[in-house]
This record gives C-alpha cells, sequence and structure tokens, in this order.
C-alpha cells in the first residue's frame, strides 16, 4: 500500500511541478522507462511466482535503467545510437511480454 502511495504521491508531484527534462538526457530517458517496465513486470512476476527480494528488485531495477541508458549512451557515441536502441528496446519488450504472459497465466490460470 505504501508504494501504490508513494506513485500515486509522485505522479500528483510531477503533475504539478511538470519537470524540464534536460536535452542531453532526452534520448535515454524513453529507453530508461522502458527498462524500469521490464523490472516492475519481472518484480511482478516473481511477486506471484512467491520468490520476490526486494533487495534482488532494486538492484534489478537500477541495473537495468543504468545499463539500458549505457548501451544507447554507447551506440550514440559509435554512430549507431538509433539501432541499439531498437535492439534494446526489442530485447526489452520481448522480456515485459514473457512477464505480462505468464503473470496473465497466475491471474486467470490460463
Amino acid at each position: 500500500m505504501i508504494a501504490v502511495l508513494g506513485l500515486l504521491a509522485g505522479v500528483v508531484v510531477g503533475l504539478l511541478v511538470r519537470p524540464e527534462v534536460p536535452a542531453v538526457v532526452e534520448p535515454y530517458l524513453p529507453i530508461a522507462v522502458v527498462a524500469a517496465l521490464d523490472a516492475v513486470f519481472g518484480g511482478l512476476r516473481a511477486m506471484l511466482d512467491g520468490i520476490f527480494d526486494d533487495k534482488v528488485f532494486v538492484v534489478s531495477f537500477l541495473s537495468n535503467v543504468v545499463v539500458a541508458a549505457l548501451i544507447v549512451f554507447l551506440g550514440d557515441k559509435l554512430g549507431v545510437g538509433s539501432q541499439l536502441s531498437t535492439g534494446v528496446v526489442v530485447v526489452l519488450g520481448i522480456r515485459i511480454f514473457s512477464n505480462a504472459a505468464a503473470i496473465r497465466r497466475h491471474v486467470f490460470r490460463a
């Protein structure tokens, strides 16, 4: 319940404050959000499987975001940023849909 309240408070503060994303960070933000969603869906799946560990979740969340952003940053420096961005989104998208399917099987017993 605390996490849900924290999420709601964060959304409200974000809507009221309207923070501006620096231009230098803009290319990495969508990739970081997709990486964070991958960690969230993985955590939800682990919770339903009965193997959730909060330390593993936090480390997974932070490392997913940092590694995904670093891959895109490296791609930008090598001149293949859009290709690596697409690759990261595809890989994380596959993981998200895989976790979503497992969550659906748990919830609907199908």
